[in-house]
């Protein structure tokens, strides 16, 4: 039996509640619950990648629970309701989506997200806000890689892009070269961070360009590390060691033999 959602607003309302609710989660506001809002989320991407559908499930159903929680705190204060919620999203995807709920054709993808950029800033006009930049209304919440993304692609929406790669690729030697330079003569910390700073938001702008997510593409790269460390650290104890005793060319040697033998 599918249980209706009505059921999850009412269990978040009595968990809440002042006298008999738990006290742990009385005692949440937003801020306190922003970060396992985050964390959710993050849990969600990760069943994506290992295509673990059960854990899928269970995932989504944490991060529905904090909309819910954070629907029901704003409640509390009078601010809005979930169903309130629910209007917005509905209301906004049919605005954004007049390809679909209304006679527009676009030419290509090109022009389509182009108007939706158009769109996203007549709502923050209607909103008052007055930043007009096409850089208009990125958060500075996001995971900075995710950020400097954004800020390409809406770069891109105006011309101020590449028209493929290879330039990008040629971008990326050149900072290479800067970072370089910076250690050879001694840079200070800051300066080391801006070129460093500038060799990243490169590499998001080739992945951007090869149409690769960013974020999937590192946490694929964190994953294929560890999985080699710790296969490192198998074989070292295999032969009765710690992989800390071992030489850093004894530990190369074990990299490429977890390489070659795990095909990892």
């Amino acid at each position: 039996m599918t249980r209706p959602v009505d059921d999850l607003i009412a269990i978040m309302a009595r968990l809440r509640d002042p006298e008999n609710g738990c006290p742990w989660d009385v005692k949440q506001n937003f801020a306190t619950i922003a970060p396992y809002t985050i964390e959710e989320a993050y849990e969600v991407a990760d069943a994506i990648d290992r295509n673990d559908m059960r854990d899928l499930r269970d995932e989504l159903g944490d991060l529905l629970l904090q909309v819910v929680f954070h629907s029901r705190m704003a409640e509390e204060a009078g601010h809005f309701a979930f169903g309130d919620v629910v209007d917005a999203i509905c209301d906004k995807m049919v605005r954004r989506h007049p390809h679909v709920f209304e006679d527009v054709t676009h030419a290509n993808d090109t022009a389509r997200s182009r108007d939706w950029d158009r769109l996203k800033a007549e709502e923050r006009k209607a909103r008052g806000v007055e930043d007009t930049s096409a850089l208009a209304g990125i958060s500075p919440g996001l995971p900075e890689w995710q950020r400097a993304v954004k800020l390409q692609k809406r770069a891109a929406n105006v011309g101020f892009d590449w028209p493929d790669h290879t330039p990008v690729l040629d971008k990326m030697a050149e900072e290479i070269e800067e970072v370089r330079h910076e250690f050879d003569n001694g840079a200070d910390e800051d300066r080391l961070a801006d070129e460093i700073g500038d060799v990243l938001f490169v590499a998001a702008n080739l992945a951007r360009h090869a149409k690769v997510d960013v974020s999937r593409a590192l946490r694929g790269a964190n994953a294929k590390f560890e999985r080699r460390f710790r296969g490192m650290e198998a074989m070292a104890a295999a032969e009765g060691r710690k992989l800390s005793s071992y030489s850093l060319e004894e530990q190369e040697a074990l990299w490429v033999r977890v390489k070659r033998d795990t095909a990892m």
